[in-house]
């Protein structure tokens, strides 16, 4: 089975207020010895992969740089990395290559270096078409900026362009929301992303919104109840406009959807390199069982050699994965297979769990298909929450 390789670059060239990722501003002079380390990591694949008890082989159909914002780094950098990775993997003719821009990094001589080094799609951290909303979280582009961005990459030959949105942002209004959704659909560009705002300690946003204070504009971001009602209407929206709905966040038209994502949600291999960078591997059972493995999220740590993180995939982890992970998609889960996997016991133990859920209108089930209803996408958390609180014990194998 084909990987799914996965490039952190922590870098920015600000920190916007809502981010909780592990990435920040950093000194250029820190580039150069992350660099080296990323690419000391891709060449050392095999021997990792042995260590962590996971099958390894070199097949790859994804690649995928993020961050933090790749295209700060320097073109030789940049294309070190993408030498790198095709001396270690064998890339299929069809690989899908997609790097993370900030609006406004997009230089031609950037442009030119992604063409090289063989991006054929790049994912545009948009948040907001409205001037006002994206300089309130501290993105430094303009509407103008996107609009500029798009073109020149079109021009350049790359379509397969990813508009990210964020729902409940600072001084965001029904209106300013359609109107960022309207800009995403008019420009025809066959992939978006939209999030809800996330309100937790891991952002100065977040903190602030939780302390009740009135930094970062916090006082005014938009209540829950709004922020899901943005989230719905963008759903109408998009669907409506032939950009549909796949999985909780993401929206394509029909064969644009991630290829890379997708492998994290239906539990294909996939290999992490760079800071807080996650993998999993099938191990030498049968296709369920898996190791997980994850790097230093603390950047002096990971570029100093600390060591990974591995955590063994039981069972019962890989059941409830296969729920959680599986039901973030429209199509949801099939019973059939995880019977097949798990024994005809997984049925039973479930059933009332199902029909609980089908009661409160959360999922639909039918015959053997589980999958999310539009309330349940928006309740998914707590759907997620009560397959891990279950008890399903240790499937028989």
């Amino acid at each position: 089975m084909p990987l799914g390789l996965y490039l952190s670059v922590p870098f920015c060239r600000t920190k916007c207020s809502y981010c909780n990722f592990a990435s920040d501003v950093f000194s250029r002079a820190v580039f150069a010895r992350y660099v080296d380390r990323v690419c000391a990591d891709i060449h050392t694949t095999p021997k990792t992969a042995e260590q962590m008890g996971g099958r390894f082989e070199p097949e790859a159909n994804s690649l995928y740089l993020g961050g933090g914002t790749p295209t700060v780094l320097d073109s030789p950098q940049l294309e070190r990395l993408f030498v790198t990775v095709r001396q270690e993997f064998h890339l299929h003719p069809e690989t899908e290559v997609t790097v993370e821009c900030a609006p406004g990094t997009l230089t031609p001589a950037v442009v030119e270096t992604l063409l090289r080094c063989g991006v054929n799609r790049v994912s545009l951290g948009v948040q907001s078409f409205v001037d006002q909303e994206a300089a309130a979280v501290g993105r430094l582009h303009r509407r103008e900026t996107v609009l500029d961005d798009i073109a020149r990459l079109r021009q350049a030959g790359i379509s397969n362009i990813s508009i990210d949105l964020i729902a409940g942002l600072p001084h965001q209004t029904a209106e300013s929301w359609r109107e960022s959704v309207e800009s995403a659909i008019s420009l025809d560009v066959p992939h978006v992303s939209v999030y809800m705002l996330e309100v937790d300690e891991e952002s100065r946003l977040g903190r602030e919104l939780i302390a009740g204070g009135a930094r970062y504009h916090a006082h005014f971001v938009p209540d829950e109840n709004l922020t899901a009602d943005f989230y719905e209407s963008a759903c109408e929206w998009l669907n409506a406009a032939g950009v549909c709905q796949y999985e909780i966040s993401n929206f394509a038209r029909e064969g644009w959807e991630s290829r890379h994502n997708l492998k994290y949600w239906t539990r294909q291999p996939y290999l992490g390199f760079g800071v807080d960078a996650h993998s999993m591997l099938l191990a030498a059972g049968d296709a369920w069982e898996a190791v997980r493995f994850s790097t230093s999220d603390v950047l002096d740590q990971y570029v100093g050699g600390a060591p990974v993180n591995r955590v063994e995939i039981s069972p019962q982890a890989a059941l409830e994965e296969a729920f959680f992970l599986g039901l973030r998609l429209n199509r949801g889960v099939n019973l059939e297979p995880v019977r097949a996997a798990f024994g005809p016991f997984v049925a039973t133990q479930l059933s009332p769990l199902l029909v609980e859920l089908a009661a409160a209108g959360l999922i639909d089930w039918e015959g053997d298909q589980v999958s999310l209803t539009p309330r349940g996408r928006l309740l998914s958390n707590e759907v997620f929450e009560r397959f891990l609180e279950c008890g399903t014990g240790t499937p028989a194998r």
